[in-house]
């Protein structure tokens, strides 16, 4: 039911999962400081124009996040609220492209047009 990292290993629970919907929470920082993604779905220019070397790229998510599944999923059962209403989830969208995410924060960069973050707005129903 929701767009996982290919490369880590899902709860299915999607609360539990939000760091992993990708583009994952980890993305950005593994395209700063290594030019591709954990997955390689998400690369850089830079990246490519090395030759796309194969170093590993270390696990950003905490251990812990891991085995957070049952307990998530119990959490959830017992308040079955929206993602947004406990307020650390927001929805982002792209003033360029129109792009649409939900994070804590925006994006770095839109994964769609390039737009840097100060070019995300936080959205909403009423912003129609």
């Amino acid at each position: 039911g929701y767009w996982g990292c290919p490369c880590r290993i899902a709860s299915g629970n999607r609360m539990a999962d939000l760091d992993i919907i990708c583009p994952c929470e980890y993305r950005d920082a593994d395209l700063e400081e290594y030019g591709r993604c954990y997955c390689a779905l998400y690369v850089t220019q830079g990246y490519i124009d090395t030759g796309m070397p194969a170093e590993p790229i270390p696990e950003r998510r905490p251990e812990g996040k891991w085995d957070e599944g049952a307990e998530a999923q119990q959490d959830q059962n017992a308040e079955d609220t929206a993602d947004g209403e406990d307020g650390k989830i927001k929805i982002w969208r792209c003033q360029v492209c129109g792009y649409l995410c939900a994070r804590p924060e925006a994006p770095r960069v839109c994964p769609i047009c390039g737009a840097k973050k100060e070019r995300f707005e936080e959205f909403s129903l009423s912003n129609q």
